[in-house]
């Protein structure tokens, strides 16, 4: 086992690497870079500037905006390579690229880039002026209260649904819990989560849950117990909305693995040694049943961690990761792109490591090292 783990290990480096180097080369194709972004705002603050300017002299002198242009640039400047950079000065647009980082090539930006990584030093935000693992460690709360309290709920829920279903298979309970799988799989979680703020959190009907942020403005006045509760009070309805959101899938996963197994000549064989059914189901069927569901734990945690909240989070104003992360893609804030990017898939592979290795933790039959990687 320890030889499998250190070969999956070892597998992390070059498929990190080459998760990082796909994900770069896509976003350097893309347009609207940080270069463009800062050209952007400058172009928009000298027009504001130049017509507050040409207002306040008016039209007795006319130097204020005749100043405001040739601060900007020159008329015999050379075409920029960058959109909406006409007017600006040349050396001008030198500074932005030097202090973005890309008056360098391409290639030595990633290098520079990956070896910074590789020591966990992700470097600044080029918009908020703060460190990007300053930026992560202040999301996570948000973002782990999320993944993990709705992870838990969902396998809560979802694996003695999916038991019941398989053992009552063809029921009225079977069909009526079906149609409620169907109807959380078919409506999406942020329609719930809109639903649940007309009902309850004051949009129409009832005012009884805050509608924005994890934990209210007085938290520090608060003793233990107030805080426990008050968290509880700030987080209930986005965590209904996503496990409501999240458990169909799981279920039917839970209910197919079963009848799959029930059917098996394991089982028959054990009744007919006269052993109860639960002692079959239970003893027999969910250690085999339940390798696929249980196993696909950390990868739930991650896709819900990291993923499944982003509307969760905007529709209940939760400054989490997936807000940050958006908003850096929209920003083009490349450090904390690409910054959360390495994080998240070095972390989402150790998960799926993890996750491996609790086949052998529900069933130790299973060996890994007589595998190859």
């Amino acid at each position: 086992m320890l030889a499998y783990i250190v070969r999956r290990l070892l597998l992390i480096i070059p498929t990190l690497f080459g998760i990082m180097v796909l994900n770069f080369i896509i976003v350097q194709a893309a347009p609207g870079g940080p270069v463009e972004q800062m050209i952007a705002q400058i172009q928009g603050l000298s027009v504001e500037a130049t017509a507050r300017v040409g207002g306040s002299a008016g039209s007795e002198t006319g130097s204020g905006t005749q100043s405001q242009k040739s601060s900007v640039g020159s008329p015999t400047e050379t075409q920029s390579k960058y959109r909406g950079a006409q007017g600006l000065d040349p050396e001008f647009i030198a500074q932005i690229e030097k202090q973005f980082g890309f008056d360098k090539p391409a290639h030595e930006r990633f290098w520079l880039m990956i070896t910074n990584y590789a020591s966990f030093d992700f470097g600044e935000s080029f918009f908020r002026d703060r460190s990007v693992i300053s930026l992560v460690i202040d999301k996570m709360p948000v973002s782990i209260s999320l993944g993990l309290w709705t992870t838990l709920l969902v396998y809560l829920i979802s694996i003695p649904l999916g038991i019941t279903k398989a053992v009552r298979d063809g029921s009225r309970f079977d069909a009526t819990s079906s149609m409620v799988v169907v109807v959380g799989n078919a409506i999406p979680g942020f329609l719930f989560a809109i639903l649940l703020i007309v009902l309850f959190a004051g949009g129409r009907y009832f005012d009884w849950f805050p509608l924005r942020g994890l934990i209210s403005e007085d938290w520090d006045l608060l003793s233990w117990p107030e805080r426990i509760v008050d968290y509880f009070w700030h987080i209930a309805l986005p965590i209904i909305s996503m496990v409501i959101g999240g458990f169909a899938g799981l279920t039917m996963l839970t209910k197919n693995s079963f009848l799959e197994e029930i059917n098996k000549q394991y089982v028959l064989t054990a009744r007919a040694k006269g052993l109860t059914e639960k002692r079959v189901l239970y003893r027999h069927i969910f250690r085999n049943a339940m390798l696929i569901v249980i196993a696909g734990f950390p990868s739930a945690f991650v896709g819900i961690l990291f993923t499944g909240a982003l509307l969760t989070e905007i529709i209940f104003s939760l400054d989490g990761l997936g807000l940050l992360g958006f908003e850096a893609a929209i920003n083009r804030d490349y450090p904390v792109m690409f910054g959360t990017l390495y994080i998240f898939t070095l972390l989402g592979l150790v998960l799926n490591l993890i996750g491996d290795l609790m086949y052998v933790v529900i069933d130790p039959r299973i060996d890994f090292e007589s595998r190859e990687v």
